[in-house]
């Protein structure tokens, strides 16, 4: 038949548990277990079926089910305490959430947060990895703490692809047509009660989005569909996929998100005081902030200093590759009607966004993210330190050091990635309500007291478990692909549950190497078949449909797990999801990590398998560069880069060789054989691995980072720059036009010791003069920068001091003058410069002027 319309039809609800629908549509119940176990008590087999979908579940589920359920006392008594906490969660007592307490004076205070993807659950496949899962994860801990935070992203029709392999080992992606009426998704609704449709302007057309809303415990999630009625056939294919098509479709999709994005908050009556850009992808929506300030008077010079003092940009990418750019001849496609309203001409709106290339210049969504926001981060402190060297030439004149990117450094949504069984030893030993303080260092310190059977214990649950669900699932794989009774019994046996187990779950981008293991395969087999010491790896994970490099990883790493000399101790699984991480993280070993050296901005997979008690493996990027601390896990190869590719490969793996042969192994193994049998050493790293990482990389950590670094001083800086009529903003544009204008003019002269020694204690005295046209004094910082002298011209461990006005000079220069007292000994040296100064700046370097003497 053809299809004219689709409905969901769902059974009639016992009254005494009618609010399973209530609980339903809202994602709180995707990190409370015993709240996903009223709806798989009731059918487990179902539940599996429809991948814990609760919405979809409701719509299956047999009526005589739910008759039964409700006249069970012990169902009834689950329902009523999980129901109980979910109305004191979603209705808390007044100033009784962390924000609420911390900043009672901003509860009206929206924050708005822009992503490309939200990884919230397996039930709403719009996620691709990492990215997607941090916004998911950042938006449930924004509920947890009570933050006024709504989300905005793509809710995608046809989400990201179903990962099929063959049996060459081929990956196939297949897109399945999500059904809105069986996902935690409702029409969202203006002020007026009617449901929001907003439009934006492509080449030709005008594209409209339906808005729906996603509720993530207390926060409210706004997600773009294009898939419309007034649409034409291709346009209401342009949200359809995560990340696929041209570069038009990707074009056209970022201006929907950024551009549409911000209307969709305007219909539905949302005035955030801060926006939160996550990754370049919703870039232009700092656009369209401008653009409607422009339309209300300000020149856009006015409204840039307006929306970048209330906007925040995080970047996650630390290869250039990976932040998109257009080409002119795009932009002038999408936008020659548009920059016109922002007052500005073709040149000026190419300048705003440009970024120079060998071949020639690019429109780069990451500079135009950079350009008009007023805060910068990086994911985590060495990927911060790679982003200042990658946008240094934005704030030309200034260090690396100092080029003004922050870093906050990514982290877990703790009872979102801790195993049940985990969660009731934590209860046990850590309080019953360890949960309300995860990010408090001394609460995980109690770790050290549980008993190491018990933990062990727990562990081997979770292994068993994992095995399983692997047998499980390679049983289903290998069905679909016609294999015989022999190879489905082989599947039965698969993995032992006594051997060393390895995890290595990940997208497969190639600065990932998740083949680096199999470098040498004849070492690698005498490892994993020692049959005194086996070795088991599971792999799993997706490449970008496009990325053929990608995808030939995950035919090699499949064409080994099938060969004779690996079969059994090397695992592929197919199609990776949240559901499967959680097995993975939980249940596996030991957690293998081994990208490129600086190429990993952060990674959380680890993060979440140090919080169930795995050790880590990794390379020192990102995120475990600051947490290995020796005790914890095992760090691959050395802290430092490599100009050749296939030498730092070569480097590493032999690293991750020795380090198994010589330290993991050996320690997995060896048992207390004449009491416990236990691996007590192994055990302490378990242990440690908790203890050190649990509190530092959660979530609750990391969004009260970003809540006091970030949100809160520019909600205070977005409410100074609005009043009168945004007179600070106009102020502080005309001022920086004028700083500009005369910054070629200004000279620095210095008088002070070029060479010499000195005692501790003793100081030497500096001056300074700057001459400049226009600029006064208090337009002005002059300081004496200094720091250890190393190699060459390098200088490490830069401080700055800042020198005194003291009077203006005869021939109209001012004079400056500081007194230099080193705090310690050693090779250093010291320099004056001159910024420019004012008080509602973002930070000295943001207009990336500096003279130095």
């Amino acid at each position: 038949m053809k299809v004219f319309g689709r409905m969901t039809v769902f059974p009639i609800m016992p009254a005494r548990i009618s609010r399973l629908y209530e609980l339903a549509y809202n994602l709180w119940w995707s990190w409370h277990p015993e709240a996903c176990s009223l709806y798989s008590r009731l059918d487990p087999d179902l539940w599996e079926a429809v991948g814990h979908n609760p919405v979809h579940f409701l719509s299956e589920v047999r009526p005589q089910y739910l008759e039964k359920a409700a006249h069970n006392p012990q169902y009834l008594q689950s329902y009523d305490r999980v129901l109980e906490e979910f109305d004191r969660y979603m209705h808390p007592e007044p100033g009784s959430t962390w924000f609420a307490r911390t900043y009672p004076e901003l509860a009206r205070c929206v924050i708005a947060y822009f992503s490309a993807e939200f990884g919230l659950h397996e039930a709403l496949p719009i996620y691709s990895g990492g990215l997607g899962i941090l916004a998911g994860d950042h938006c449930k801990e924004a509920s947890d703490l009570g933050l006024p935070l709504v989300g905005v992203g793509f809710l995608y029709p046809q989400g990201y692809f179903r990962q099929s392999i063959t049996r060459e080992g081929v990956q196939e992606a297949f897109y399945d047509k999500l059904i809105f009426s069986q996902v935690p998704a409702t029409p969202a609704c203006g002020p007026d009660g009617n449901e929001v449709l907003i439009s934006v302007d492509l080449p030709g057309r005008r594209i409209h989005a339906k808005v729906w809303r996603v509720q993530v415990g207390r926060i409210p999630l706004y997600l773009l569909d294009t898939d419309v009625e007034p649409n034409a056939p291709a346009d209401r294919e342009l949200a359809a996929r995560l990340y696929g098509g041209d570069r038009e479709m990707r074009i056209s999709q970022e201006i929907v998100l950024g551009i549409g994005g911000v209307r969709a908050l305007r219909a539905l009556g949302i005035s955030p005081a801060v926006w939160h850009i996550n990754e370049g992808h919703a870039a232009f929506l700092n656009l369209e902030r401008c653009r409607e300030l422009v339309a209300c008077g300000l020149t856009f010079r006015e409204a840039r200093e307006v929306v970048a003092a209330s906007s925040l940009f995080t970047t996650h990418t630390p290869v250039p590759a990976g932040n998109d750019t257009f080409s002119y001849d795009l932009i002038d496609k999408y936008f020659n009607t548009y920059w016109g309203q922002l007052g500005l001409s073709r040149e000026q709106f190419l300048e705003v966004a440009r970024e120079d290339h060998g071949w020639g210049p690019t429109y780069g969504m990451t500079v135009l993210a950079l350009r008009l926001t007023g805060q910068h981060n990086g994911v985590s402190k060495l990927h911060g330190a790679v982003s200042r060297r990658m946008w240094q030439f934005l704030w030309p004149g200034v260090d690396p050091d100092e080029v003004p990117i922050d870093s906050i450094t990514n982290g877990i949504h703790t009872l979102s990635w801790v195993a049940p069984e985990m969660d009731a030893l934590f209860q046990r030993y850590l309080g019953p309500d360890w949960a309300e303080h995860v990010d408090e260092p001394d609460l995980w310190n109690r770790v050290l007291e549980i008993p190491d059977e018990e933990l062990w214990q727990v562990h081997l649950q979770r292994k068993r478990l994992l095995i399983d669900y692997v047998r499980r699932r390679l049983q289903q794989q290998h069905l679909r692909l016609g294999e015989g009774p022999l190879q489905m019994a082989e599947f039965e046996r698969m993995l032992d549950p006594d051997a060393l187990l390895i995890g290595f779950a990940r997208r497969f981008a190639t600065y990932k190497r998740a083949t680096l293991i199999f470098r040498n395969l004849e070492r690698l087999r005498r490892i994993m078949n020692n049959p005194e010491r086996p070795v088991q790896i599971i792999f799993a994970g997706k490449a970008h449909p496009a990325d053929e490099p990608g995808k030939a990883l995950i035919e090699q790493v499949y064409r080994i797990s099938r060969s004779d000399e690996f079969r059994g101790k090397v695992i592929f699984l197919e199609n990776y999801d949240i559901d499967m991480a959680r097995y993975l993280v939980a249940g596996t070993d030991l957690w293998l990590n081994n990208p490129v050296r600086p190429h990993e901005a952060s990674g959380t997979s680890g993060q979440k398998a140090a919080l169930n008690g795995q050790p880590n493996c990794s390379v020192l990027d990102g995120w475990w560069a600051e947490a290995y601390n020796g005790r914890n896990g095992w760090a691959i190869g050395e802290e430092r880069e490599y100009h050749n590719p296939d030498i730092q490969d070569e480097a590493d793996s032999l690293s991750l060789y020795a380090l198994l042969e010589g330290e993991i192994i050996p320690t997995y193994y060896e048992r207390d054989l004449a009491n416990s049998g236990l691996p007590h050493r192994w055990i302490s790293y378990m242990k440690e691995a908790i203890r050190s990482c649990a509190p530092h990389f959660s979530t609750r950590r990391m969004v009260k980072e970003y809540t006091t670094r970030f949100y809160v001083p520019q909600i205070q800086q977005g409410q100074r720059v609005e009043q009168n009529a945004y007179e600070l903003a106009r102020a502080l544009a005309q001022w920086k036009e004028r700083i500009q204008q005369r910054w070629d003019s200004l000279a620095l002269y210095v008088e002070g010791r070029r060479e010499g020694q000195l005692s501790l204690g003793e100081s030497i005295e500096v001056r300074a003069w700057v001459r400049a046209q226009d600029i006064t004094p208090d337009d002005l910082l002059v300081e004496l920068v200094y720091g250890e002298s190393g190699d060459g011209e390098q200088v490490s461990n830069q401080r700055a001091i800042a020198m005194q006005y003291r009077q203006r000079e005869e021939d109209g220069s001012y004079r400056y003058e500081a007194r230099f007292q080193p705090e310690e000994s050693g090779s250093l040296v010291y320099g004056v410069r001159v910024l420019p100064n004012h008080p509602l700046l973002a930070g000295k370097h943001d207009m990336g002027l500096v003279r130095w003497a």
